[in-house]
């Protein structure tokens, strides 16, 4: 299915301007409703299949100077995005072979076999292609045997039979019933989440996660940015380790406490950026009692997914993890003690590997932490609605209102031009 995919794709491409509707069908009764899509895939612009093969060596080789080029330039096809996005997002060394890589696949799918193994010795729906929706266990880790009917699978009735006093396998074990809830309502438009085995798939995947980062679990949010994850990549492990993968960016967005949320270190920054390029403007939501940026919480914690359709959404993902990429991700994420200790050698060749936004941090030699892009294209949307902000948001509804009214009218890729512009004035403002 994957490679007729990609032989039509290419064989599309020709008449340029392509309709994308036929890869992420939308339900008909839901389509009046779903933001129109703008992306629309470029011959000589977009990163076709053609060009991402031929961007490769014969050993595996990947130019990733090239692809991010063209990436930049039209984002990804749909036929290969998963793929790139495995690279974008740090899964693989585009200095690796294809051997190394195919050794490296099956290294993690058997990791996370084992890992859904152990999750599934606790909880036996886990892979029968049914999710939980109702709990299974009290705050207390008693049983709940009295909330309905119990979890039929594939014919097995099953239920939490004794007290579960683990901590942990107690939090994880409660947070399961949540993560369902939240996958029957995601992407629900698309026709691809009508089969209840995709859906089933979604849960497992964050299920799973929720197991392995005990620290942050599962927080309502993630289902939004796991679900493409799951939908462009057919194997099961392969869309974990790409959804890890991007958690390892937005992990702290969902690191909350009783007194604070992770993404507010995100919102603070935006403040900060507002206040340097646009004083006016910030002193007008300050005077709204605003200040917070509290309205801008949900753009950040999911990433733009509902401001945009699905298309343009993923469009603008890979846009900005293109435009932040550094050819150093993978060695960090995989080998966090030597790539800090040993700094890489800033020449054309490392500065032509890494995206527009990064390049700019790369050359002046700083290690530390920046700020996301992301933070950048939400002070580009309030920009673009500077003066209908000034003139007609009375208060925070207000302000929340003229925001609500950008779904299914913002340009991805003008949002990011006007990102890194704003990324420029807000620098040589703040150095002054």
């Amino acid at each position: 299915m994957a490679g007729f995919k990609e032989i039509a794709g290419t064989l599309m491409w020709r008449g340029g301007g392509e309709d994308l509707g036929a890869f992420y069908p939308i339900r008909p009764e839901c389509k009046a409703d779903t933001p129109k899509t703008r992306f629309k895939s470029r011959a000589g612009k977009t990163l076709s299949a053609r060009r991402w093969h031929a961007a490769f060596s014969e050993d595996g080789h990947l130019d990733i100077a090239k692809v991010l080029r063209r990436i930049q330039r039209g984002g990804v096809h749909p036929s290969i995005k998963g793929l790139v996005w495995e690279f974008l997002l740090g899964c693989y060394d585009p200095s690796s072979t294809f051997e190394e890589r195919n050794q490296l696949r099956r290294f993690r799918r058997e990791k996370y076999g084992t890992l859904k193994a152990k999750c599934q010795e606790l909880v036996p729906i886990l892979g029968s292609g049914k999710f939980l929706m109702t709990p299974v266990i009290a705050d207390d880790g008693q049983p709940i045997q009295d909330s309905g009917k119990d979890e039929d699978i594939q014919g097995v009735v099953w239920h939490v039979k004794t007290m579960v006093s683990d901590r942990k396998v107690l939090q994880w074990m409660l947070t399961l019933h949540q993560i369902g809830l939240d996958v029957n309502r995601t992407d629900r438009a698309l026709e691809f989440y009508e089969n209840e085995t995709n859906q089933a798939r979604l849960w497992d995947v964050l299920a799973v996660y929720s197991w392995m980062d005990d620290e942050i679990s599962y927080v309502q949010g993630m289902n939004d940015i796991c679900s493409p994850m799951i939908i462009l990549l057919e194997n099961e492990a392969d869309a974990f380790w790409c959804f890890e993968r991007t958690m390892r960016r937005l992990r702290e967005n969902f690191r909350c406490s009783t007194s604070s949320i992770g993404v507010q270190t995100q919102l603070s920054t935006l403040s900060q950026i507002i206040r340097t390029i646009d004083p006016k403007l910030h002193q007008h939501l300050e005077d709204l009692d605003g200040g917070e940026y509290l309205f801008a919480f949900r753009m950040l914690m999911v990433l733009f997914r509902r401001e945009f359709s699905f298309v343009d959404a993923l469009y603008l993902w890979e846009l900005m993890w293109a435009m932040e990429y550094n050819p150093n991700i993978f060695a960090t994420y995989e080998e966090p003690e030597k790539s800090t200790a040993t700094a890489p050698e800033l020449n054309d060749k490392h500065l032509k590997q890494c995206g527009k936004f990064e390049r700019k941090y790369v050359k002046t030699g700083s290690t530390e932490e920046h700020s996301a892009l992301a933070v950048f294209v939400v002070a580009s949307v309030l920009e673009t609605k500077n003066k209908q902000l000034l003139r007609d948001a009375k208060g925070l509804d207000d302000v929340v209102q003229i925001l609500g009214n950008i779904t299914g009218n913002l340009d991805a890729k003008k949002a990011c031009k006007e990102a890194l512009k704003i990324h420029d004035k807000y620098l040589r403002r703040a150095k002054k």
